[in-house]
């Protein structure tokens, strides 16, 4: 990526963005081949939900992510360029793409600050490839023209655009400086596009794909066959409202009720959104640092003190979410070790908290070398034990005729890489596939020995919680 010292802040007037994309033109002509402009400004303090709000279009693709407890938000809406990629090699595709296009990227502004410069907001579906009635492809990335993020008390708004060698200056001297007012003075409306209506939803059609029961008696008997140690199963239930969901609206209830998971939206520009709640990271890479985290074993949160503490100390105790845990952590240990990681962890698990359920939680850490890119620690990690099973070929063999419906990107990695290398992905768990007035939810429990179709069903019962009342309300 050229960055060029230009202060876009400094010289905020039409005239100097005309003559700064006049220049990428000109490097455009030379190059044979379009450039991608990304402009970073410091602005006043925004909320990146609001703004995207602002800017929702249903035919406009758009992501967004929130960690509400830690102030860390980014949204980004419609495309400058993008690309998908499916088989064994999507990740290693993706990275490629990356590269290339940074290789043609001219940035000014404040590319340094938290979250600035160009973003590349990327989702890989649990499976490499996707059926054909699946409405998200096996991985998509895509930098938008439109971005805003908020980094504690900093916020920084990025445009960018395309400048082809034969591009219309004018138009796009305009368009930038149109969105540059826009972010630099923008007004929050007291009524939000997004607002619930005067009564909640009332959904009238709930339908389940699959046995689930069924489904895990016949795991835990294969289990006992010698196929796999561990194969997680998920559950779909199919509901119907009495009028269109909107995605964004449900995203606020979630990212108020859950300010410690990753609140999540990822649109397709065709009218369906993929939204959740994620509990779980899958990796975070920040100045040459690799964080990942085994979350696995579940119980309910107690009614009181008392009670949620017996519980936690029931799940700390139980041979089976210990041995489900341990699965976890010894899988992403090994996979990491392999790309030459040297990991630190805690020797016993933690507990990690949320609204509705608590679970065993490990946080791993590694210094990460200079040849290991973070779309290939990605590669590694997914999908975990968590979402997937061990040993992970038999049972990701076994997930589909099991469960009976396609994942997407249920269960995949949805996040975030910048243009220095760093970035964040989270699993998409907790989650919900929105397209009109449909909407199908996800939740899944991880089935080992001594597994139980009636535990595993309540395990599912629970986590579907969340996001049915978000829905509803």
């Amino acid at each position: 990526m050229t960055i060029l010292p230009i202060n876009p802040a400094a010289n905020a007037n039409p005239d100097a963005l005309r003559a700064f994309l006049g220049q990428a033109r000109e490097a455009a002509v030379r190059a044979g081949r379009s450039k991608l402009v990304s402009i970073s400004l410091a602005v006043d303090a925004l909320d990146p939900l609001a703004v995207l709000e602002s800017i929702f279009e249903p035919g406009e693709p758009h992501f967004y992510t929130e960690r509400p407890d830690i102030g860390s938000a980014i949204a980004g809406a419609e495309t400058a360029v993008a690309f998908e990629a499916h088989g064994l090699g999507r990740f290693e595709a993706v990275q490629r793409w990356i590269d290339d296009t940074l290789e043609h990227t001219i940035a000014v502004g404040d590319v340094n600050a938290p979250f600035g410069g160009p973003h590349f907001f990327t989702s890989f579906a649990f499976n490499d490839d996707v059926e054909a009635s699946e409405v998200f492809p096996a991985a998509r990335v895509f930098v938008p023209r439109w971005q805003v993020a908020r980094a504690g008390e900093i916020t920084t708004a990025v445009a960018n655009l395309v400048v082809a060698p034969d591009a219309d200056l004018a138009a796009l001297t305009e368009r930038v400086w149109r969105a540059h007012a826009k972010f630099v003075n923008f007004e929050y409306h007291e009524k939000s596009p997004v607002e619930a209506p005067a009564s909640s939803l009332s959904v009238f059609r709930i339908s389940e794909a699959g046995n689930y029961r069924g489904a895990v008696a016949q795991a835990v008997a294969r289990i006992e066959a010698g196929e796999f140690e561990k194969i997680v199963l998920a559950r779909a239930l199919d509901l119907t409202a009495d009028q269109p969901l909107h995605p964004l609206r449900v995203l606020n209830i979630l990212r108020q009720r859950f300010p410690e998971c990753y609140a999540f939206s990822m649109a397709n520009g065709r009218g369906q959104s993929f939204i959740g709640a994620s509990p779980e990271r899958l990796v975070r890479v920040s100045k040459g640092v690799l964080e990942t985290e085994a979350l696995a074993g579940s119980i309910r949160r107690g009614a009181g003190a008392s009670e949620d503490a017996a519980l936690a100390a029931t799940l700390v105790r139980s041979e089976k979410d210990r041995r489900e845990h341990e699965h976890v952590l010894a899988a992403i240990s090994g996979r990491l070790a392999q790309l030459g990681l040297k990991l630190e962890f805690a020797t016993q698990p933690g507990l990690r908290r949320l609204a509705n359920v608590q679970h065993l939680h490990t946080p791993i850490r590694a210094a990460l070398p200079e040849n290991v890119r973070l779309l290939a620690a990605l590669a590694a990690l997914h999908p975990t034990p968590a979402v997937g099973g061990a040993p992970l070929a038999a049972a990701m063999a076994g997930i589909r005729g099991l469960e009976g419906f396609p994942r997407g990107l249920y269960a995949g990695a949805l996040g975030w890489i910048n243009a220095r290398g760093g970035g964040e992905f989270f699993v998409g768990l907790r989650s919900a596939l929105v397209d009109g007035a449909s909407a199908r939810v996800y939740a899944g429990a991880g089935i080992v020995a001594g597994s139980t179709p009636e535990k595993e069903f309540a395990e599912t019962e629970l986590k579907f919680k969340a996001m049915l009342e978000a829905l509803r309300t």
